[in-house]
């Protein structure tokens, strides 16, 4: 789902500068940036389709720095235009960030930072995200990021309300996008919200590509944490959390074992993850049921006595408004997708969790399912996830935030 903000009308009603035009759409290659998601908007914009029913855009790629631009796998990029060419456009699209670690330039950034003060359309794709909060165009508001760097733009960024379940997020004057594929869905947002469904729908028809998408990055996440809780007093609590999701304990539990108020406690959480500890943890007992019904044959009603939720119809509500569906539809189309035979746990990395004292679920274990693969961290003590009910349309507050990987390009 996107989150497609109707909360700025100031915002949305900025009036384009005498010598921008809507028309045009510029973006912005940095060197070392990711060739799938740079291509996206060129291919959107950039490609005569009136054939086809979808108005024309101009397109004016510009080097957000000296040239030329290396790319994935070496390739070099040469602009056609520097950074004045963003002085004419309506629309400016930062396709992705080569690094989340170092700063963007800054005459980029100036020249982010004038356009969107002559009313031009800011975009973010990816980690192009983390560019628009160096400039400062996200304080104070709504923004997603891939899954993975979420937690890092929060915590380099806190005035930024980021929202790592979102495939897109819509704040008028300025839209950011999650990773990679997620870019096509605020592309073609972009043309809808321009042109109407039918130029979006006839647009996508060509990319043979869904119009919309349902859901969000929930089905994606992992586990993972920033790397710089290990070292924080309250990793230990987390960690003992992750043991003991089996059993029935809420946020003042988790507080009085940090020695904190329950107030110090969720601003502490809150800073360390950007994430309030109630979703958090509500989020952590979801995701171990989505494991269980993935690996075991436990009874919905058994799943939820093992994830601490107090009763089924608990962990229903829970479970739906987080990925969309029933646990028990959860289940069966998991099991449709598997090839026919095999058996709840083959051929996965490892099992969901292992299993400890009193039959207690260990943190410890590489999560399995949809989930194999994909590179786990090595302790409990770095296990954190999004936080759980999604409430989409016009939401500002600040999400939960799952893991990031410093220094990794792309997404």
């Amino acid at each position: 789902m996107s989150h497609d903000s109707t909360a700025a009308p100031d915002a949305a009603a900025r009036k384009l500068s005498g010598r921008r035009r809507k028309e045009i759409v510029a973006v912005l290659l940095f060197s070392g940036g990711p060739i799938f998601e740079s291509s996206i908007p060129l291919s959107v914009f950039g490609i005569d389709r009136q054939d086809a029913g979808v108005p024309r855009y101009r397109l004016l790629v510009a080097a957000g720095e000296e040239g030329p631009l290396r790319t994935t796998g070496g390739l070099e990029l040469t602009a056609p235009h520097g950074l004045e060419a963003i002085a004419r456009a309506g629309t400016v699209v930062v396709p992705a960030w080569r690094s989340i670690t170092s700063p963007p330039p800054e005459e980029a950034l100036d020249a982010l930072r004038r356009a969107h003060e002559e009313g031009a359309r800011i975009v973010g794709l990816c980690t192009g995200a983390f560019v628009l909060a160096a400039a400062g165009l996200l304080d104070g508001r709504p923004a997603t990021t891939h899954w993975m760097y979420a937690p890092t733009l929060a915590k380099r960024y806190p005035s930024v309300h980021v929202d790592p379940r979102e495939l897109f997020v819509d704040d008028g004057d300025v839209l950011t996008s999650a990773g990679t594929a997620a870019g096509i869905d605020l592309c073609l947002h972009i043309v809808r919200t321009d042109h109407g469904n039918e130029a979006a729908g006839a647009l996508a028809r060509r990319l043979v590509v869904p119009p919309r998408r349902s859901g969000g990055q929930e089905r994606y996440l992992d586990r993972s944490l920033p790397e710089e809780i290990g070292a924080d007093p309250l990793a230990e609590v987390v960690a003992w959390a992750l043991e003991h999701l089996h059993e029935q304990f809420d946020v003042e539990t988790l507080a009085a074992r940090a020695y904190m108020s329950r107030r110090t406690f969720d601003r502490r959480f809150r800073s360390l993850t950007g994430s309030a500890p109630l979703q958090w943890l509500i989020t952590q007992r979801v995701l171990q049921a989505q494991r269980l019904l993935e690996t075991s044959d436990y009874s919905v009603d058994e799943v939820a006595s093992r994830c601490g939720f107090r009763s089924p119809v608990a962990l229903r509500g829970h479970f739906r408004r987080q990925l969309g569906s029933s646990p028990a539809a959860y289940r069966a189309a998991y099991r449709a997708r598997r090839p026919q035979g095999e058996r709840p746990g083959e051929n996965e990395t490892a099992p969901a969790h292992t299993t400890g004292a009193a039959g207690a679920p260990s943190a410890a274990a590489a999560p399995t399912g949809h989930l194999s693969g994909v590179p786990q961290p090595t302790g409990p003590a770095s296990s954190l996830h999004p936080e759980g009910p999604v409430q989409h349309q016009a939401r500002r507050a600040p999400a939960a935030l799952s893991g990031s990987v410093p220094g990794q390009r792309g997404g």
